[in-house]
């Protein structure tokens, strides 16, 4: 079992800078595949970034991919998503998942990941 729950969201201008947190419980963090995902009201939840157990292997969505990193820190039990030259399309709510699976790289589909957060709220304004 994986307990995630996420900070960091807030309000910002286009063109600043967020770090979303996602601090997980559980023994099996380090076994984990991370995920960031993302939703606005009407439409699905979208992948925005993942890592794999070792952090070696990084996978982002096109539309961010340049402008946002996701890192883990193993230690601490705890996944980051560093957003930059935010922009008004980036406004959604914020999900950190994970899932434990020996898979090879960090599933883009939001239907591999069993564990969810609550979501934190990003807006961009222009």
């Amino acid at each position: 079992q994986v307990q995630l729950v996420e900070s960091g969201g807030g309000s910002v201008q286009a063109g600043g800078s967020l770090r979303l947190s996602c601090a997980a419980s559980g023994r099996t963090f380090g076994s984990s595949v991370l995920g960031w995902f993302r939703q606005t009201p009407g439409k699905e939840r979208e992948f925005v970034a993942g890592i794999d157990r070792s952090a070696i292997t990084r996978y982002y969505a096109d539309s961010v991919r340049g402008r946002f990193t996701i890192t883990r820190d193993n230690s601490q039990d705890t996944v980051y998503l560093q957003m930059n030259s935010l922009k008004p399309e980036d406004t959604a709510v914020y999900y950190c998942a994970a899932y434990i699976r020996p898979t090879v790289n960090p599933s883009t589909s939001r239907y591999a990941y069993d564990y969810w957060g609550q979501g934190t709220q990003v807006t961009v304004s222009s």
